[in-house]
């Protein structure tokens, strides 16, 4: 574990507790990781923007990896971008609207397009999505979008899934939480942008960390050989993790953290 230079953490049910809370315990492990020069890379399916709501105080001493892959940022330098195509957007957008009960949402990197949600919804949202436009037609999307998230109100794998799962492989399209599921470019998950920074850092898989906990973290938890699943993820992630943790709102991801702190620390 000493030989640990690259920490990646998703957010939700992994960073962040069931409040979506970031604890101070971690803040303080973080000064740790930076005294030790491991580089920190915060992966989300969450916009930019709302990672670095959540990680205010230290996001300029980190690597963002928003939109599952979709975006990669440092210091306000995008180091990585895919989007999806206009045309394909256009029958997308037709495909998803179609489904019942599912409320679609085209994410950008400055904002995210709602469509036709409730206000009670749009609060639901809001806690990922904090800059929002509602939007009544496909005309009404303004900037290019790099994902297109879609939320059902109680169970999206057996919802949304089946009616969108035929886009494979063209298309990356995962269950990235009990009521979402993502589309996006092919080339777009978690891990190949974990692979860029890989080779951008000069950093191996032996010398990477990574915690996850739902379907979109399976291909970074690839990446490592210090993968984690938390005792809340999925069943898919504990079947591919190295190992597990305690969940994430009893500070999973602070136990491994302090533990490699110490081991890092010896000579």
């Amino acid at each position: 574990m000493k030989d640990v230079k690259m920490v990646v953490t998703d957010m939700d049910g992994t960073l962040l507790n069931s409040n979506h809370e970031v604890s101070e315990r971690f803040f303080k492990i973080f000064e740790d990781l930076k005294l030790q020069n491991i580089q920190f890379v915060a992966a989300s399916g969450r916009p930019y923007y709302s990672i670095v709501e959540k990680l205010q105080p230290i996001k300029d001493d980190i690597i963002i990896v928003a939109e599952n892959g979709g975006l990669v940022i440092k210091n306000e330098n995008v180091l990585l971008s895919n989007l999806l195509h206009p045309n394909r957007l256009i029958e997308l957008y037709k495909l998803v609207t179609t489904i019942e009960n599912t409320y679609p949402i085209f994410c950008t990197k400055n904002r995210a397009f709602i469509l036709r949600a409730s206000n009670n919804l749009v609060k639901t949202f809001s806690e990922y999505y904090s800059v929002y436009t509602i939007i009544d037609s496909f005309e009404e999307i303004t900037e290019d979008v790099i994902k297109i998230a879609l939320y059902h109100t109680t169970n999206s794998e057996a919802n949304i899934f089946p009616f969108v799962k035929h886009l494979k492989p063209e298309l990356n399209v995962v269950v990235s939480g009990n009521h979402w599921v993502d589309i996006s470019e092919a080339i777009t998950n978690k891990g190949n942008a974990i692979t860029f920074l890989q080779k951008q850092l000069n950093i191996t898989p032996s010398e990477t960390m990574v915690f996850g906990d739902y379907n979109n973290d399976l291909e970074m938890l690839k990446c490592a050989e210090y993968s984690y699943a938390m005792a809340n993820a999925h069943p898919d992630v504990k079947a591919v993790a190295n190992f597990e943790t305690v969940s994430n709102d009893n500070n999973g991801v602070e136990l491994v953290l302090e533990a490699l702190i110490a081991e890092s620390r010896k000579d």
